[in-house]
């Protein structure tokens, strides 16, 4: 299984960069540029490695900003609408999704084995799924991505690379952040206690977080958060991959039911996530592109001129056409 998720990891990274090669126009040592097939030019800088981590101010400070977007707020108020709206059928939606994933062969558990340094070995398929959304995925990706970057010399790639990485340390301290201040219970713990939905304790103590975090870090979804904001970035920088979509927002969806049927998250911890992983991940990735339009006049196939004189007292017009 384990060999497995690398190696998933590995082709969906080979998939997108592969077809880049020929997109390439370098332009000296510090800059490369790439052509999408809209026409639009994509140019980035060559990658500093500490960049990731000295980007991180810049990349909460910008996703703050973007939270003030028109569009931005309209999605955020939709998903907290749409939040409070589930909240009530949280438990009933868990037990029917405990029940299909029974009959599909998942688990109410994610079990894991070590791997020499490693122990987070997914042991079996709901295992595997819930690796979805950890970080070690994108961290898996981001080396992809930088091997690549660094064989092919490929500024696209390493910039891909630092992003993956960026986005999982923002999604972290957005969503502890938060999670400190709701204070949700999950719903295992909430299954012992009787408390159907969960309680909710909203700043917790430091202390009472740190011994017993499933009372306390339910909402939003950290793996919701991270998966969509590292689908984002790959996405905002391979825009011709229009499979990208589709295809992570399937696995996403999948992670979220996997969740919900292991007794980890409720179906009300989604909405906010997602969204706030979508404008992490946009503005991680527009913020290494430098955009503009290729679209240059056709040359022309001909030219046409009209000229006017007069001579012997006549007015004379006349046209030159150049093929």
């Amino acid at each position: 299984m384990r060999k497995l998720v690398i190696l998933l990891s590995l082709l969906f990274t080979s998939s997108v960069v592969l077809s880049q090669i020929k997109d390439s126009v370098p332009n000296n040592i510090n800059f490369q540029s790439f052509t999408n097939l809209n026409g639009e030019i994509y140019t980035y800088k060559k990658p500093r490695f500490f960049e990731m981590i000295t980007n991180i101010p810049k990349n909460v400070y910008g996703t703050i900003n973007d939270f003030g977007y028109k569009e931005n707020l309209v999605a955020l108020g939709g998903a907290t609408v749409m939040t409070v709206a589930i909240i009530p059928e949280d438990q009933h939606l868990l037990d029917q999704s405990r029940i299909l994933g029974e009959q599909i062969g998942l688990k109410d558990f994610a079990k894991y084995n070590n791997f020499g340094p490693l122990n987070n070995i997914p042991s079996d398929l709901t295992s595997a799924i819930y690796l979805i959304g950890n970080g070690t995925t994108p961290l898996l990706m981001s080396m992809g991505f930088a091997t690549y970057g660094l064989i092919k010399k490929d500024y696209r790639a390493l910039n891909t690379s630092t992003g993956l990485v960026e986005s999982l340390l923002v999604c972290g301290v957005f969503s502890q952040t938060i999670k400190r201040v709701s204070g949700r219970q999950s719903p295992a713990p909430a299954i012992i206690d009787g408390n159907p939905g969960g309680d909710w304790n909203p700043f917790p103590s430091f202390s009472a977080y740190g011994k017993n975090t499933p009372n306390y870090d339910a909402m939003p979804s950290g793996h919701m958060m991270t998966a969509t904001a590292a689908l984002n970035v790959i996405s905002g920088n391979y825009p011709d991959k229009k499979w990208i979509k589709p295809v992570g927002y399937s696995l996403i969806g999948l992670l979220g039911f996997e969740m919900v049927q292991a007794n980890v998250h409720w179906y009300s911890d989604y909405p906010i996530a997602m969204v706030m992983g979508y404008i992490i991940g946009k503005n991680i990735a527009n913020s290494k592109i430098t955009k503009t339009n290729s679209k240059l006049e056709a040359p022309k196939k001909y030219t046409f001129n009209v000229n006017a004189s007069r001579s012997y007292g006549y007015n004379f017009i006349g046209a030159n056409i150049t093929f």
